[in-house]
């Protein structure tokens, strides 16, 4: 069953990123491995696409032998592009990651991870995300591969219902363990700190804080602060059901 599978692997951080490398060293595990990535840094690019360009697909060998290709576009490109053309099969799992910061809270709407995840989700294949807590490209992602290897087990088990991404989350560092969560209420306080480049032109820089608007043991932000890493499903489906029912009745 294993040698029949087809794994396709995409990140933001780029083709060349430590966590690509470790995720398809653990998609391996579990059947062939296809990677399709950017070929330079796609982070918060959120689920954007390239219209007013061509995209160009360069084949990238891995260090660990795999052959890949690697995207001039964003990640919701590759997986489009992978799934329409660079693939001779379509692929039983879509994996995006391992991403080298958090992808928990508010992160999920910014992030190119996640979006390449719910692209394959929107093409029918049961998709994760995986990210890393710690920014740092030397990040230790022991953790990160046994989560993202215990969520692969699972959707192979048991599937994904239609429209759900796993958004997985964990802690740099050795494995904890994993809890189901749910997305945390967060937000950024943004700062733009105004700067003047070489040539006496003004430009901003964007900083900021996450706030937790919202307190709860089964929230992805606090599960990871507590160590554990966290698996939380999502969709793209942005309804607001809750209150789409009462609103509906009101005249407009």
């Amino acid at each position: 069953m294993k040698n029949d599978r087809l794994i396709l692997v995409s990140n933001d951080d780029g083709i060349f990123s430590n966590g690509i490398k470790a995720l398809a060293e653990v998609a391996s595990e579990f059947g062939e491995v296809a990677v399709v990535a950017p070929d330079r840094q796609q982070s918060a690019v959120g689920h954007s696409i390239t219209i007013n360009e061509p995209l160009r697909a360069v084949p990238f060998k891995l260090e660990s032998g795999l052959m890949g290709s690697a995207i001039n576009g964003t990640p919701a490109d590759c997986i489009k592009l992978a799934h329409d053309q660079l693939l001779d099969r379509k692929p039983d799992l879509v994996l995006s990651g391992i991403n080298h910061g958090s992808n928990a809270g508010i992160n999920i709407i910014y992030s190119g991870t996640v979006s390449a995840a719910t692209e394959g989700t929107i093409l029918g294949y049961p998709s994760i995300a995986v990210s890393c807590v710690e920014f740092g490209e030397d990040a230790d992602l022991t953790g990160c591969m046994e989560a993202a290897r215990r969520a692969i087990s699972f959707v192979f088990k048991n599937g994904l219902p239609a429209g759900i991404t796993l958004n997985v989350n964990a802690p740099a560092g050795p494995f904890r363990g994993i809890k189901w969560t749910k997305q945390a209420d967060t937000r950024y306080t943004d700062e733009f700190e105004p700067r003047v480049d070489p040539h006496n032109r003004p430009y901003y820089w964007i900083t900021g804080r996450l706030e937790i608007l919202d307190q709860g043991e089964d929230l992805d932000v606090n599960v990871l602060n507590t160590g554990y890493a966290s698996i939380t499903p999502i969709q793209y489906d942005l309804t607001a059901y809750r209150v789409f029912k009462e609103m509906s009745k009101i005249d407009i």
